[in-house]
């Protein structure tokens, strides 16, 4: 392995011990906004695992987020956190590893489709569980995390997530990804198990999801379906991610800092309209920047190459 081979994770490293002492500098407002960043990054990169190279447009974010959340509503006070954390990513691992063995021969619009169905049948099970058997819809979380624990477990899996990325995108794992993104018959006459290569990166990425959900909901005190369940999260993570790039490890990130800040601006100021804003949000960015801004940064480089190039060697 090269050093060039290195460079991502010793930045990703850097950036995470930058980024560590931010709670102690800063005020509440911009502490919740860091934590958001921090959130979608964890999630866009996570959905980017796996929809990124296979070209598979997951919806079902939301599902695995609230499964985690609920992992620490119902284990938060009877277990430690690390053993909870635990229980939420295995958890969500296996939960995706049965979605996955029925769906993931699906494509295109129909797979959009059953994710997204998904989310809403486990909020929907989730509820008629809690009327009928709690008596109630909806638990309090009582665990003693405060906000720079929430914080500082964000940047950990975020830099766990990103090595994950990374080590991926260098394997045979990660050719055989690329090749099903770019055409899965031709995949499979090539002898790639396209099956298990998508079931175990939909695990993985459906296991950071959960673990982030599980983090995340001591923030909220109290929790519902309609909370840990949102399909708000599912769209918000697409529109993240496929404005940075998911071509790119990288690339969610590129796309995570703006929208998160315009977001937290938009509910402020228009929360009747959001739902609105953000399918706008939503096709400006597929009109305008399908391939993300990944893809811009790409495209600038090959073309600073070529200008180089024939500068080098002018035609004779």
């Amino acid at each position: 392995m090269t050093g060039r081979d290195m460079i991502l994770p010793a930045a990703v490293l850097a950036g995470a011990a930058l980024l560590a002492p931010l709670p102690f500098l800063v005020g509440p407002f911009w502490q919740s906004l860091l934590v958001n960043i921090l959130m979608y990054t964890a999630l866009a990169t996570a959905w980017a695992l796996f929809s990124g190279p296979t070209r598979y447009v997951s919806l079902a974010t939301a599902a695995f987020f609230g499964f985690g959340a609920y992992c620490m509503a119902f284990l938060g006070e009877t277990l430690p956190l690390p053993a909870v954390l635990a229980v939420a990513g295995a958890g969500g691992a296996l939960v995706a590893a049965v979605v996955g063995l029925s769906t993931l021969r699906l494509s295109g619009v129909y797979f959009v489709i059953f994710t997204f169905g998904l989310a809403e049948l486990v909020r929907q099970i989730v509820t008629y569980a809690e009327a009928k058997f709690g008596g109630t819809v909806g638990r309090f979380v009582f665990v003693d995390v405060t906000p720079r624990d929430i914080y500082w477990l964000l940047i950990g899996v975020c830099v766990a997530t990103f090595l994950i990325g990374w080590w991926i995108a260098r394997s045979r794992l990660g050719w055989a990804l690329r090749a099903i993104g770019e055409d899965e018959t031709v995949a499979r006459h090539a002898g790639i198990d396209t099956t298990r290569a998508k079931i175990l990166v939909f695990v993985i990425s459906a296991a950071i999801m959960s673990v982030v959900g599980a983090i995340m909901a001591p923030r909220w005190t109290y929790i519902d379906p309609a909370i840990a369940f949102n399909p708000i999260v599912s769209f918000q993570t697409l529109i993240m991610a496929l404005l940075g790039g998911a071509g790119r490890l990288y690339g969610p990130l590129l796309g995570v800092v703006p929208l998160a800040i315009l977001f937290e601006l938009l509910q402020a100021n228009f929360p009747n309209h959001f739902s609105i804003l953000l399918g706008l949000v939503f096709l400006g960015v597929v009109y305008f920047v399908p391939r993300g801004v990944a893809g811009l940064l790409d495209d600038g480089r090959a073309a600073v190459a070529r200008s180089a190039a024939r500068k080098a060697h002018p035609a004779e």
